[in-house]
């Protein structure tokens, strides 16, 4: 039912109306408002990091995991873009009750981020804005898994914590950006989006390159010499942030990812 409501929505814009009152649940989609240019129409938003540039002003609605209901039906929202983890069961049935239009974007590919770029300018109505970044994401993505193919993927783990240790697994958009860098991510055969793994299960897979978010992290695998990414220098530290946060910004982050992986 949802791809068919996204099929309709792309295709005939001009029988949904734009929504003006503009709540955003995760702070990538509200950047993917703001790099729509439709900034103005956001009235609230879920804390979570820092706030794109330009949103200093929009109110707040709490923080991931802490909704505030009361605050946001006051603001008498006519859309709220929802990234599903980012508010519980109760609180997602409650707003349903209330009757507030709910679009729900959670991309697991590079595909399905380009789509929902799209379906969110159509709703928005600034539908050419949408589609000139999806068109824009398609053709960056495409580019750079032509110049960045390898005839044999290098081995990749990629941390996303150390204590305890998660990684990314195969349904994960960033499983994806790895491959587009000529990469394979080691945990690609797990379906939960961010899974714990064990140091044990790293070894055993033996990735020829490590990918985290500090120098500190990084620095703890030395200790295994064996391992292919420390013998090959290839313990990496993420160039971009930006990985994790599924909007138009992450082609930018891919392309800075594919070039600290050559």
């Amino acid at each position: 039912m949802r791809r068919f409501w996204l099929l309709l929505v792309l295709c005939l814009p001009g029988l949904v109306q734009a929504a003006e009152r503009v709540i955003s649940l995760a702070p990538s989609l509200s950047e993917i408002v703001v790099e729509l240019g439709a900034a103005e129409q956001l009235v609230g938003m879920l804390d979570g990091g820092e706030r794109p540039a330009g949103l200093a002003h929009v109110a707040s609605v709490g923080h991931i995991g802490q909704l505030e209901l009361e605050t946001l039906l006051a603001l008498k929202p006519t859309l709220v873009l929802l990234w599903p983890d980012s508010v519980s069961r109760t609180q997602l049935r409650q707003l349903k009750q209330f009757g507030v239009e709910i679009l729900i974007a959670q991309p697991t590919t590079l595909e399905r981020l380009a789509q929902e770029i799209e379906l969110i300018g159509t709703r928005l109505g600034v539908a050419d804005n949408g589609a000139n970044l999806g068109k824009r994401l398609r053709e960056g993505i495409a580019a750079l898994r032509q110049r960045h193919a390898r005839e044999r993927p290098l081995r990749v783990f990629y941390q996303i914590w150390d204590k305890p240790l998660y990684t990314v697994g195969g349904r994960q958009i960033i499983s994806e950006a790895i491959a587009v860098c000529g990469g394979r991510n080691i945990f690609d055969d797990l379906q939960l989006p961010a899974p714990q793994v064990n140091m044990e299960a790293v070894l055993a897979r033996d990735p020829e390159v490590i990918l985290a978010g500090s120098g500190a992290q990084l620095e703890v695998w030395t200790a295994w010499p064996r391992l292919s990414a420390v013998r090959e220098g290839r313990l990496l530290q993420v160039p971009d942030k930006g990985l994790e946060r599924p909007s138009f910004q992450m082609l930018g982050a891919i392309e800075q990812l594919c070039d600290v992986m050559r």
